[in-house]
């Protein structure tokens, strides 16, 4: 399993979560153990904590990421374009070298 899947499966898992944290404060409202906007409060009070959460994840993901393809010692996107700039300029030297040569 891919690190996107288990990602995709833990937001959805946490989307189902939020249902079901939403049906159960709906059937404590049916039951006059909360008023209606109590409920409202404590469901969106749910769904903050639930977003702060939900950011501090990615962004510790994104940064194990980012330290692991550090670790990996990859080229990043700026070798690969410093590396075509080169190529085009000795592509540029080789034609006007073979042009002169003719």
């Amino acid at each position: 399993m891919s690190m996107f899947d288990i990602l995709r499966n833990a937001l959805l898992a946490g989307f189902g979560v939020q249902e079901k944290v939403k049906e159960f404060v709906d059937e404590l409202v049916k039951k006059g153990e909360l008023s209606e906007s109590q409920g409202a409060k404590l469901v969106k009070e749910w769904s903050e904590k639930a977003e702060k959460n939900t950011d501090e994840i990615s962004k510790s993901l994104n940064d194990l990421i980012a330290k692991t393809l550090g670790k990996m010692n990859l080229p990043t996107k700026a070798d690969f374009e410093k590396i075509d700039e080169k190529i085009n300029s000795l592509a540029a030297r080789i034609s006007k070298i073979e042009e002169t040569k003719s």
